[in-house]
């Protein structure tokens, strides 16, 4: 063999070494790799919920809360709908609230990120059940059943029992100048807002923070 093909082939070889070299971290990294990230990748689809769908069930229920969402508010919260699919799917929310059918789309929303949303219609219902199901989030309005302080008042039967579930007021009428109890969490009248709000919640609960 010449000398000319010898140089040519020596040349060659460290080029060929970086290749293997590459493919074999390639194939033995390949599945933590994917392992880390597909889940990630795929978590929002694989709870079956759409770009689409989200955006018009937050849609429906501004339109039935008489507040207006603005295009930047509903991309926000749909990309952290979309990054917070880890922590949402899987959890447990309780929503009390005498009537319920004007929370239906953000019920079908929480249900479609892969929450479990139990419904009920006052404290007496809430309070007995909350022992036999470890719920993340707790979502109230204020007032039921002509009683303006019926939110209030359950939160002070959640203390009495020592239930240290983080708790919501979401609600058409809410004056935060006239403060806001202890025991809340949050309080809102915007859909939106509560979309978050929940994430927040969620969040902590997986990661420990609560």
């Amino acid at each position: 063999m010449s000398e000319a093909i010898w140089i040519k082939l020596i040349d060659t070889v460290p080029s060929a070494l970086w290749v293997a070299f590459a493919a074999t971290m390639y194939f033995t990294l390949r599945g933590t790799i994917v392992g880390r990230m597909v889940p990630r990748m795929t978590a929002f689809r694989a709870m079956g919920i759409e770009v689409e769908l989200a955006s018009e069930l937050l849609d429906r229920a501004s339109a039935g809360n008489d507040t207006a969402v603005s295009a930047t508010d509903r991309r926000t919260a749909l990309g952290r709908l979309e990054h917070a699919a880890e922590f949402l799917r899987g959890g447990t929310l309780l929503w009390v609230d005498d009537h319920p059918e004007g929370n239906a789309p953000l019920v079908e929303l929480f249900r479609t990120v892969g929450m479990t949303v139990d419904v009920v219609l006052s404290t007496e219902d809430a309070v007995p059940r909350i022992p036999r199901r470890p719920y993340d989030v707790i979502i109230s309005d204020l007032d039921r059943d002509g009683d303006p302080q019926a939110g209030i008042k359950m939160l002070r039967e959640l203390e009495r029992y020592h239930i240290a579930v983080p708790v919501l007021i979401y609600t058409r009428r809410f004056d935060p100048t006239k403060g806001v109890d202890r025991r809340i969490f949050a309080a809102t009248t915007a859909p939106v807002d509560l979309v978050h709000y929940v994430i927040d919640l969620m969040e902590r609960a997986r990661l420990g923070s609560l």
